[in-house]
């Protein structure tokens, strides 16, 4: 009902007595399953990111590092960019929540890492990356990655540009993992 609720009038626009009252029941009965709308929101926002799975769907194992990098990273941002377009109301969520750090939020960064990580790996094993802690590395590439797949970054530009500076990064982060002992 929440869900629905934002996607109609906003989520700046729904207050827990609005939801309470569209389910005919008290907002203490809401408040015992989520502490806040914030809790609410992040319930809200952890379903919908753990419905993305297939961004996680390996690539062709075949393919070298750099392309399997950067396969990856187009397939975010054009998720990210879907979701923007076809639920902007998760957009706004992720917007007025931003300062909250949405435990859903956490959970799937430590996705986009852990893929990271496992591509960085395979890098080294294939003798092109040069990198002691590939998990520390993994973190910094999602730091560098932020500004096109974090959805504020993003709504800023179109979707060449971003394209364009995902290709740019992957070849600066390609080409640093080659020359370095991160």
């Amino acid at each position: 009902m929440a869900e629905m609720l934002f996607r109609e009038r906003g989520f700046a626009a729904v207050s827990i007595a609005d939801i309470s009252g569209a389910l005919h029941m008290s907002p203490a009965n809401v408040f015992k399953h989520f502490r806040s709308k914030v809790a609410l929101v992040d319930a809200i926002a952890g379903r919908h990111l753990d419905n993305a799975a297939e961004r996680f769907v390996p690539v062709d194992q075949d393919m070298p590092a750099k392309e399997q990098l950067l396969r990856f990273v187009l397939r975010l941002l054009e998720g990210h960019l879907q979701d923007i377009q076809k639920s902007p109301y998760i957009f706004e969520m992720v917007l007025s929540t931003i300062e909250a750090k949405l435990e859903a939020g956490n959970r799937y960064r430590a996705r986009i890492e852990e893929k990271i990580g496992e591509i960085i790996r395979k890098g080294i094993v294939e003798g092109r990356y040069h990198c002691r802690d590939p998990e520390r590395a993994a973190q910094t590439v999602a730091d560098v990655l932020a500004c096109v797949l974090h959805p504020v970054l993003i709504v800023r530009d179109d979707k060449e540009t971003l394209v364009h500076r995902a290709e740019e990064i992957v070849g600066f982060v390609d080409a640093a993992l080659q020359n370095s002992a991160c």
